[in-house]
Parts: structure tokens; sequence; C-alpha cells
């Protein structure tokens, strides 16, 4: 049977990622105020922690640092260890803002949503836009992989960053298209290439799953992506939980959403936030988290009770210094709107997320924004179950498990064999 082509789907994502943001953005700077120095991307060089003292930790790197062992988020003094001839340079954010809207400003020249993910990086859809292109095709470089190269070139040549193009049909794939072999490079990653491309990768790499989750899976013999994508549905979700094996399970046979929005859609949670006055961090977090969690939650509360509505799911939510948002969740037994329930849960997930055993202070990182929302919204009447939880449950399961099944025959074929209990 002929090989799918590219250009025989329906939908065409793109996701656009500026190969080692802070360090390119801060040679690019050096570059500009000392024409002839050398270009920090091609040495040993980081960004990150006080240059003089030394200290703190590397919030980006270049590709010849990357090949002592240096790594995101280490202390500086380990990494000087690795490479003690490493170039530190610290970080100017201003400029970073700069660069960041000049890219997407490029972005927005080529297709008619761009949803801006970071500071970094954003999706494109190009649904519907291959009779714009049809001047960029060749034989040897059709759509949507032309277009793909004149927004890379272009990027390259006026902005002086390079940047990876990850295409799929859904944004996953773009996503872990976009973070192959960099930099400067177009990568594909539609569905009829998951088996040969992503399936031998680590499962790790895959999006999404973190290292506990890596490590837990690593033990049970699940190493990489495709391990994951035929391994026991059942297996995965009673090892990692409902939420976090569905999505490990869907992720690693390539299912992911195809909706790119450039704005906000139609409230389906609560939520409130706010700038910090001072950044938070390990030394300040149990005198300053409190009062920001309960005005919040506070807000959110208000809210909630004026529009006589109740949500079973918490998220916590913080930006951090690099701009980067992080979130955690959970899912209540009941639905509430009370003030004082929401700041319990939304504490408890301050502390793991920030405090954990991979939270987010460990890496030295500071956080400039909290934010605490309320989601999965009803009248109240989940809070009134009690003796038909158990069969809720289960019919709820079943239809979860039906509609992965369709979407998993809609992705590789109707006569795909899946294995564990999908189709039992």
């Amino acid at each position: 049977m002929e090989k799918t082509r590219a250009y025989d789907y329906d939908n065409f994502i793109f996701h656009v990622d500026v190969n080692s943001a802070f360090l390119s953005w801060s040679a690019v700077k050096q570059l500009r105020e000392e024409p002839g120095s050398v270009d920090l991307r091609t040495i040993p060089s980081a960004v990150g922690g006080d240059v003089k003292t030394r200290h703190g930790i590397i919030t980006a790197k270049s590709i010849p640092a990357k090949k002592y062992g240096i790594v995101t988020g280490e202390p500086v003094v380990k990494a000087l260890q690795k490479c003690p001839n490493l170039v530190m340079v610290g970080s100017d954010f201003n400029f970073y803002r700069e660069c960041s809207h000049a890219f997407i400003d490029i972005l927005h020249k080529y297709a008619p949503v761009v949803a801006q993910v970071s500071i970094d990086e954003a999706y494109m859809d190009m649904t519907g836009t291959r009779s714009m292109y049809q001047d960029l095709e060749t034989p040897d470089c059709p759509f949507p992989i032309c277009v793909a190269r004149k927004i890379k070139d272009e990027i390259r040549d006026t902005l002086g960053f390079t940047v990876n193009v990850g295409i799929s049909d859904n944004k996953l794939l773009a996503k872990m298209a976009s973070d192959f072999t960099k930099p400067d490079r177009i990568h594909t990653l539609f569905p009829n290439e998951i088996e040969e491309k992503m399936w031998p990768l680590p499962i790790g790499d895959l999006y999404g799953c973190g290292g506990s989750t890596a490590s837990r899976l690593n033990s049970l013999g699940i190493r990489t992506i495709g391990d994951a994508a035929n391994a026991d549905y059942e297996m995965l979700t009673g090892i990692l939980g409902e939420n976090a094996g569905s999505y490990i399970y869907a992720s690693a046979n390539g299912i992911g959403s195809s909706h790119v929005s450039d704005s906000y859609e139609e409230a389906k949670s609560y939520s409130n936030e706010t700038t910090l006055s001072s950044d938070l961090n390990a030394d300040n977090y149990d005198k300053d988290i409190v009062p920001v969690l309960k005005y919040l939650s506070e807000k959110v509360s208000s809210r909630l009770r004026r529009d006589e509505v109740f949500g079973r799911t918490i998220t916590l939510s913080v930006k951090t210094g690099n701009f980067k948002r992080h979130s955690s969740q959970m899912q209540l037994d009941n639905s509430t709107s009370d003030a004082a329930e929401i700041y319990k849960y939304s504490k408890y997930l301050a502390d793991k997320l920030l405090l954990g055993e991979e939270g987010l202070f460990i890496y030295g990182e500071v956080v400039r924004l909290v934010g605490v929302g309320v989601s999965k919204l009803d009248d109240g009447s989940y809070r009134q179950m009690s003796l038909f939880d158990e069969a809720f449950s289960t019919d709820d399961k079943t239809k979860k498990l039906g509609k992965m099944a369709d979407e998993l025959a809609d992705k590789f074929g109707k006569n795909t064999v899946i294995k564990g209990s999908l189709l039992k």
C-alpha cells in the first residue's frame, strides 16, 4: 500500500520552537553590541545565575555545552565542574521579550491562527492554507514543508536566531516533532510515522511524561514510547491512576487535540491569578504563599457562589522567572464552592508543585505569578452522590474507553488490533 503523503491529511499543525531561546537571544544581543565577538552558540556557554559570584542555576545552554553533560536547572557550580571553561552570561528579559514579539509577528504573517504557549514557542494552524502557498511548492519540497522552510529561514535571516518546526495533524505530535534533531530543522510526525519515529524513543521523551512517571514505568519494563503504546491499558491506569494512565496511553498512540485558538474560549472554569510584588522562593514560601492563596480562593469562591455553581477540579498554576507556566490539579469527591476547601486543596497542590520531590524550588526556580482555578462545574447535584458513585464511575469509564478506541481506529485504521483491554 502506498505510504500516506503529508498533504493527504486534513489538519496541518505547526509547532515552532526557538532553539535554546535564552542562550540564542543572549548571543544575538552580544553580537549586535560587539560585532565580531564570538558567537555564544558556537562555544560551551550558558545563561543563568550571578555571573560574578557564579551562583544560581543554569537556565539555558548552548549545544556545545550540552556535550559536557550540562543540563538546564542544575547549579552553576556543578556545571563549571563539568566544564571549567564554560562561558556564563546574565539574562536580559527585556531583550528576550523583544525577540519573542518579533518571532510571533513573523508567524502571524503565515497562519490565520497562532497560539503562543510560552515566550519561545507557538502553535500555528495551517489547515486549509495550501492554495496560498502553491508558488512555494516543488517536487522535492511539497506543502506543508515548503512553507515551514520559508518561516524558519525568515526568522533566521531577519532576527538572527533559529527555530525548529514540527509538523503533524495534531498539537501533541507537532510538539514531539519539533523536539527531534536540532537546530534549524523541520520534522514531520504524522500518524503513519509514529511507529518509526516516535515509538523507539525513551518513554521520558513523551511530552507530558515527567521524570518520576518515567522512572516508575521503567521499573515495570516500559522503557520506550512504543512499550507504553502497546501496554495493557488497565495496567497503566491501575499503576498511574485514571488520568495519568489514560494520558500516557493515548499520547503514546499519537492522540492529541488539533484545536489551535488565539483567544480564550467561553469560560468553563472560574479562576483568579495575581502577579506577586516580589519573587516567591523557598526562603519566603511559608510566609508569603498563605495570604496569596487565601485571597485567590476567596475571589474564586465568591464568583462561584454568585453564579450558584460548584466545581470538582481544583487547579494551582504558577508562572516562573523564565515565563514558563506550570500547573497541578486534583479532582474532589464532591464539588465545592467553599473558599476554605478551595484554599486547603490549592495549598496542597502548591506544596506539591513547588516543594515536592521534583518541585520547582528544587531547581532554583522563583515564582512571579500564582493562580487558583475551579473547573468541572455542576449545579451541586454531584454533592449528593453516594450509593450510585460506583455505577457512575464504571459507566463513565466505559464511555471513555469506547471513545479512545474510536480515535485509535480513526488514526491507525479500522482493523487495527489494539492491545490491552480497550476492545474487550
